[in-house]
């Protein structure tokens, strides 16, 4: 599907694959159909030009993410708080303070965007409301560093992974421990549920990453093959599939229900720093020390583009939500934006005056925030 689909054949085709969509209802899958073309032509030509330069925190950022809508965003940092900001006047909101050290890992509880969890070195993460800044909880119970959090879709729980080798799971209603996630053997520095909430994954530095069945908190696989420590690991869409990213360089894919390998996406000449799918789980980006990044298609595996410009490690990277672009992050002090099926770098956002290692779209694809280690935070539309 893109913008010169033939649209009445694709409504044809629906229905005749699809038995609830009756002749009758023929016009409107034809309306919704144009609606998304003209949602998927909305970012081709988007220019973004810099909107707002926050000096969000005294000390160095850590990291900063949207709610869904994009209407606000929250920065962490090693002034021990977080700031939630509203994005279209670049306005501090609030501050989220109470942590002893550190606020590293910080997550939107999206799609709703009510909660806000914080994950700190002071070893425990609190759950705030980000309406009124309210501390719900304080989750205790790890014995080191908090380095990666995450909700499932369903908002019910927040899993947080730690440099003590597991990861917890937490009832965002009653703020206790559901389960610990006992298996590794070294520091858990990444983690992600599916999109059902019914499995959890978790990258070490141990070189493997586990299946855990949330439910029971039992590890259902290891999947083995890396040969150096896990920097990211991600569900597709559908839960069909794993990608993990790795400092051998490599890329690995894998079946998600079985466990087993399918791929190893090679090509890197150095550490491949983040993963991600596109958000329909049909492409996968690759974030590499060597300042490169790459695009591969999920099914054949095979590369579709090399992403080569910047000057230094790019330890980021993120497709729009409409799959049209690909934004990196990188230590040479710019974004880029890039066309993930020629491999051309479209546009590059400069300004910062030291590395950039956080960067995000909205989920319509027309602001960007970018976090840097010059302590600032700019807003990109």
């Amino acid at each position: 599907m893109h913008f010169s689909t033939d649209v009445a054949a694709l409504a044809e085709e629906i229905r005749k694959a699809e038995p609830l969509i009756t002749a009758s209802r023929k016009e409107q899958v034809v309306h919704l159909i144009l609606r998304l073309q003209e949602k998927l032509g909305e970012q081709e030509d988007h220019k973004f030009y810099l909107f707002k330069v926050l000096r969000a925190h005294i000390l160095p950022l850590t990291n900063v993410a949207f709610n869904k809508s994009g209407s606000c965003f929250i920065t962490g940092s090693y002034d021990r708080t977080c700031k939630l900001w509203d994005t279209a006047s670049g306005e501090e909101l609030r501050t989220l303070e109470g942590h002893k050290n550190v606020v590293y890992a910080i997550a939107f509880n999206n799609p709703y965007g009510d909660k806000i969890a914080t994950g700190s070195f002071d070893k425990t993460c609190k759950l705030w409301s980000a309406e009124t800044g309210k501390c719900y909880h304080t989750f205790r119970g790890h014995t080191a560093e908090i380095v990666c959090l995450s909700f499932n879709l369903q908002s019910t729980l927040v899993a947080t992974g730690s440099m003590d080798a597991t990861a917890k799971l937490w009832d965002i209603q009653n703020g206790e421990e559901v389960v610990t996630l006992n298996g590794h053997s070294a520091e858990i520095l990444a983690l992600s549920f599916n999109t059902t909430g019914d499995r959890i994954i978790t990258g070490s530095f141990d070189y493997t990453v586990a299946v855990w069945d949330v439910g029971t908190g039992r590890k259902l696989h290891t999947l083995i093959g890396h040969r150096a420590e896990i920097s990211s690991a991600q569900f597709n869409w559908d839960c069909s599939l794993i990608v993990t990213g790795s400092m051998d360089k490599t890329c690995m894919l894998w079946n998600a229900v079985t466990g087993t390998r399918v791929a190893t996406l090679t090509g890197h000449d150095d550490e491949v720093l983040d993963v991600c799918f596109d958000y329909a789980g049909q492409r996968i980006a690759t974030a590499s020390a060597d300042g490169s990044a790459r695009v591969y298609n999920a099914e054949t595996k095979k590369c579709i583009a090399k992403l080569e410009g910047h000057g230094g490690e790019i330890s980021k990277i993120c497709f729009n939500p409409q799959g049209s672009r690909v934004l990196t992050a990188s230590s040479d002090k710019t974004a880029r934006l890039w066309d993930p099926s020629t491999g051309q770098c479209i546009q590059i956002l400069e300004g910062h005056t030291d590395e950039i290692f956080s960067c995000a779209f909205n989920y319509k694809g027309n602001i960007i925030i970018t976090g840097s280690k010059d302590n600032t935070c700019r807003i990109w539309r």
